[in-house]
């Protein structure tokens, strides 16, 4: 079957609106009106250190089989789309930039190569429009345009690993004001159904933050548990509708395997190993840093305060581990830590030896110059410190992850990993 393929992108804004939402608003309108729409709408993350990357740099498509235009006009269905966004879309903040992206044909391995450089490195505006041309796509720019980018990703994007979220949008008079979504519902939902990223401690990751149409989210490995769980949910609130997005998030596909630390470059997300230099430390804010080396140079890495315990767990990394850091480099120029697997550690630490005349411990005596006894007055000329084993909070070929309340759309998380520990 042929289709037409539609993308959507850069709409909202921190003060509201949300892509899924007016995707989600269009595609009923074009069912109102008659129109066919095959599968489920997709919703693709993409980089999250772009650096004019929307609220949760994500693009909406979804594609029309294309046998129905012979009975329904095309024109039609574009200004329905069209009109929605010019109703809906954020104009009055700077950094929005709407854009509308309409392709008649085939998706093709050069398209899937623009996505995969969309969720891994830059792509500027010109980029985009040379790339359109090129395809033959139909493109739609709002202001600057930026949103054909994601547009073009969105429908583009080969999911070779998937999932999908049930969104659930408010009233329009309820937008802004506080969500009252039942806890004790969700634990229930989260115990009974095939979710995940549910819930952290009290913290509500269903729940949205921001002032934007959405009431909560749900993820799940398939719809099916998405339905279910959506039964069991108490809101507090209407819901003024809701839509199922086929998506990339919790998949790492924004990661790229470095090759080694040097090759890493800025604004792009990796696995890379290495070993750490220095004992990790916290600065004033309560963000915590170390160095990750390896034989082509190194990088300071970090666990930012909003990864909360965290932190506390890669406190107690010493020099010497070896360890494979997921993440991504930011405008500090710093690797950003999602999670992180032990593959080797430091187990050996060192200590001054005993006095061999009273047992004990003897102090330095000064830079190479050996050990003196403070007690008896031995003195051992020989520098070398004691080695001993020590035992280790973290374990070898163990992950550890950030909290949900701090995981990026992108990052997989450990319940979606086939782990046999």
């Amino acid at each position: 079957m042929s289709y037409i393929y539609v993308g959507i992108d850069d709409t909202d804004s921190p003060d509201g609106m949300c892509t899924t939402y007016l995707c989600a608003l269009v595609i009923q309108r074009l069912k109102d009106k008659g129109f066919t729409i095959e599968g489920y709408p997709r919703l693709i993350r993409l980089n999250p250190f772009a650096r004019f990357k929307t609220r949760g740099n994500g693009g909406v498509s979804f594609k029309f089989p294309k046998e129905q235009f012979k009975d329904h006009d095309l024109n039609e269905a574009k200004k329905i789309i069209l009109d929605a966004v010019e109703e809906l879309a954020m104009f009055d903040c700077d950094n929005t930039n709407p854009g509308v992206v309409f392709y008649d044909g085939e998706i093709t391995e050069e398209m899937e190569a623009f996505a995969y450089k969309a969720l891994h490195s830059i792509i500027t505006i010109e980029e985009a429009e040379e790339f359109a041309e090129h395809i033959g796509a139909e493109i739609h720019k709002f202001k600057k345009g930026r949103g054909i980018i994601g547009s073009i990703a969105s429908m583009s994007c080969k999911l070779t690993d998937y999932t999908y979220e049930l969104l659930a949008y408010r009233l329009k008079e309820n937008r802004g004001t506080k969500r009252h979504i039942d806890y004790d519902s969700v634990v229930r939902m989260d115990k009974l159904t095939d979710t995940f990223e549910n819930i952290d401690g009290d913290y509500l990751a269903i729940e949205p933050n921001t002032p934007c149409p959405v009431l909560y989210g749900i993820r799940a490995n398939d719809p099916e548990s998405l339905k279910k769980a959506q039964k069991i949910v108490i809101n507090g609130e209407e819901v003024e509708r809701y839509c199922i997005y086929l998506t990339n998030q919790h998949t790492d596909m924004h990661l790229e395997d470095a090759k080694d630390i040097a090759s890493m470059k800025q604004y792009s997300s990796y696995i890379v190993e290495g070993f750490v230099k220095d004992k990790p430390h916290t600065i004033e804010g309560g963000h915590l840093f170390f160095t990750l080396g390896d034989e082509s140079g190194s990088i300071e890495c970090a666990a930012y305060e909003p990864t909360k315990d965290f932190r506390k767990i890669v406190a107690r990394l010493r020099p010497k581990d070896k360890v494979k850091l997921y993440g991504g480099i930011g405008k500090e120029n710093t690797f950003n830590i999602e999670k992180f697997q032990v593959l080797k550690l430091n187990n050996i630490a060192y200590r001054n030896p005993k006095c061999p005349e009273c047992g004990k411990t003897l102090t330095s005596a000064g830079h190479n110059k050996g050990f003196k006894c403070k007690h008896c007055g031995y003195i051992l000329r020989d520098s070398s410190k004691v080695p001993y084993e020590i035992s280790r909070q973290l374990k070898e070929g163990k992950f550890y992850e950030t909290p949900v309340s701090a995981r990026r759309h992108l990052a997989k998380p450990l319940v979606r990993m086939d782990l046999s520990d």
